[in-house]
């Protein structure tokens, strides 16, 4: 029987979203295939990062349910313990979803819950040291274009709001960056490298290190040009390619300078 008007566009629309799909992964493929990764110089980090390094694991996500914020608390827990270090700390970067108001009725129980998980995990782990999570939270925020309320920019947004407050930064353009943060950020003034992780990467057994000596070896330090206003020379970010998609992991994090 032939398809005509609404039936045939949306089959249309239907062909078209599976072989954009089809597309994209088949260029990925062929990339890792013709631009293949070649190992980098590291430091020996293999008994700990030192405190010249001193490195946070942030993972910027949402607040989306009551169900997930235990997920998300239970899986930043699990990259601790394959990656324990003094010199390594863990945060959660966090907005509400997209809303049509500023604020929703459930958005303080879901706040009170992630605060609760990340206080919860200081106690579990507490030692002199200071504390090893930290939840930084920010508000929505009215976005013109879009006519919503929503986290500034989203997951770049979020990134480039903790980068100024390691910097020393707390405000910007249109107020605080972030509503609420938990856990005493004093450990947090001499950070040098952030790891990002998505909300499902993992981060395997001791790669944190790997990670941060890939980063602190004399070759690969960023070397920035001021009258070009770029790295010249070296890495100011870094995507590792040596973990692929299994069962067991995703692949990765991307690690990078905050100051030199």
């Amino acid at each position: 029987m032939a398809l005509h008007g609404w039936p045939l566009a949306i089959l249309g629309w239907l062909a078209l979203l599976g072989t954009s799909h089809l597309a994209v992964a088949l260029v990925n493929w062929l990339a890792t295939l013709l631009v293949a990764p070649h190992p980098l110089p590291r430091m020996d980090f293999s008994k700990g990062i030192p405190p010249e390094c001193r490195t946070l694991v942030a993972v910027p996500t949402m607040l989306l349910s009551a169900q997930n914020i235990p997920n998300l608390i239970e899986a930043l827990e699990i990259r601790f313990l394959a990656n324990r270090d003094d010199n390594l700390r863990f945060a959660l970067l966090t907005d509400f979803r997209d809303a049509r108001e500023e604020t929703l009725p459930d958005d303080e129980q879901l706040l009170q819950l992630a605060q609760k998980g990340i206080e919860g995990l200081n106690e579990k782990y507490k030692d002199s040291k200071g504390d090893m999570f930290f939840l930084f939270h920010r508000p929505r925020r009215w976005n013109p274009n879009e006519l919503i309320w929503m986290g500034y920019e989203r997951k770049r947004g979020k990134l480039a709001d903790l980068n100024a407050f390691l910097r020393g930064k707390t405000q910007g353009p249109s107020g605080d960056f972030f509503s609420l943060i938990v856990g005493d950020t004093t450990v947090l003034r001499n950070v040098k490298y952030v790891i990002t992780l998505d909300t499902d990467t993992k981060l395997p057994r001791d790669a944190a290190w790997q990670f941060v000596a890939t980063m602190a070896h004399p070759l690969n330090r960023a070397q920035y040009d001021e009258e070009k206003k770029r790295v010249c020379k070296g890495y100011g970010i870094l995507q590792p390619k040596g973990f692929r998609k299994s069962p067991r992991y995703e692949p990765v994090a991307v690690c990078g300078h905050v100051r030199e």
